[in-house]
């Protein structure tokens, strides 16, 4: 009776003490974006040469790559000027028209706060406006490269957010950069970014592409929302088919790096991805209670600076609230990355810390 009674109270705690990367303010309750994007009926509604057109919905991406192998490049670019909002956030229609949908998509809005995403030589591979907005951005030559890594964030991230400014080597697009910096990727091209650098990684640089991917609805500051997996779950759905998307037009097994909530979205996404890599760092668990029971092929690496307080979250999952076992602890079986001159909970990606260089590594495949 003693043992339940410390569970209910530790359970109250996760509730309490769990959060992304914001620290301690109070949460709001968030509605999952989910399904495809606006304009899905009318491009159901459409046909090229008679022919129906995959529905956003549910065809699988190999599906959508078949499709769009088949036309010509003027039913291609039709196709793009006629539904951008769906082309841009399709998974398996080729990466170059996914980009210039996007452009289209965002100067559509005609909102200033997205305004940036459409600058000349950004990577945009998805955008969706819907409630606090999603997207995703490529740093290098994702046809190209021979290695993929894709950043899944935490927390109070979301498209108005993404090209904020804030602290170095932080936030989806800074940890994108800085890990393709580290991996020896050079030059740089494009708009300025949230981190007040130039935006984009000269594509022509290196053979490490990195995705920064804010594809699902994140939890706001601490609350119920950050400390359950409703918002992780329906997340994970659409990581496992954006991944599944890269497969389908040809790019690398990707290494998934995933911060603080992230890696609860990683977590339960892991057994449907085909990633090579999984990373979580500054986790507050990842739904498994040992590396094997996430069911994945992938090897598993866990990340914990001295200073981060995501260690004073309980390592708890009772009546769905919590997120389980440490993912750096030795019980629970991961490769542990050295994070010793991490400092606090967005360090990790700080140019010269042991974190950055290990996940370097990992990125290139040095790593056996």
């Amino acid at each position: 009776m003693r043992r339940f009674g410390r569970t209910l109270v530790t359970a109250a705690l996760a509730v309490t003490v769990v959060a992304g990367t914001a620290g301690w303010a109070s949460g709001d309750s968030q509605r999952a974006v989910t399904g495809p994007p606006p304009g899905a009926a009318a491009w159901r509604a459409d046909t090229v040469s008679g022919r129906a057109l995959p529905d956003p919905a549910s065809a699988s991406p190999r599906e959508v790559a078949r499709f769009f192998a088949g036309l010509d490049d003027s039913a291609r670019r039709e196709l793009v000027r006629s539904h951008p909002l769906v082309v841009g956030n399709l998974d398996g229609a080729p990466l170059a028209l996914r980009y210039e949908a996007n452009r289209i998509a965002v100067a559509a809005t005609g909102e200033a706060r997205y305004a940036a995403l459409a600058a000349p030589g950004r990577q945009i591979l998805a955008f969706d406006p819907r409630g606090r907005g999603q997207v995703a951005e490529v740093f290098g030559d994702l046809e190209r490269a021979r290695h993929v890594s894709v950043i899944v964030p935490g927390s109070d991230n979301d498209a108005t957010a993404y090209d904020a400014k804030r602290k170095q080597h932080t936030g989806p697009a800074g940890m994108a950069r800085a890990l393709r910096g580290a991996t020896g990727a050079t030059g740089a091209t494009g708009a300025t970014g949230a981190t007040g650098a130039t935006g984009n990684v000269g594509a022509a640089s290196g053979d490490v592409a990195v995705v920064a991917w804010i594809g699902y609805t994140t939890p706001v500051g601490v609350g119920l929302d950050a400390a359950d997996g409703r918002l992780a779950g329906a997340g994970a759905a659409r990581l496992a088919r954006f991944t599944a998307g890269l497969d389908a037009v040809g790019a690398p097994d990707p290494v998934l790096f995933c911060h603080s909530y992230g890696s609860v979205v990683c977590g339960l996404a892991a057994r449907d991805t085909d990633a090579t890599d999984i990373v979580a760092f500054g986790s507050p668990g990842m739904r498994a209670d040992t590396a094997a029971a996430l069911r994945t092929r992938a090897r598993v690496w866990a990340a914990r600076g001295p200073s981060d307080w995501i260690a004073d979250v309980p390592n708890v999952e009772f009546a769905g609230i919590g997120h389980g076992a440490d993912p750096t602890s030795p019980a629970f079986g991961a490769h542990r990355v050295p994070a010793a001159d991490v400092q606090g909970h967005t360090g990790y990606f700080t140019p010269g810390t042991q974190s950055l260089a290990a996940f370097a590594a990992i990125a290139k495949g040095e790593v056996r």
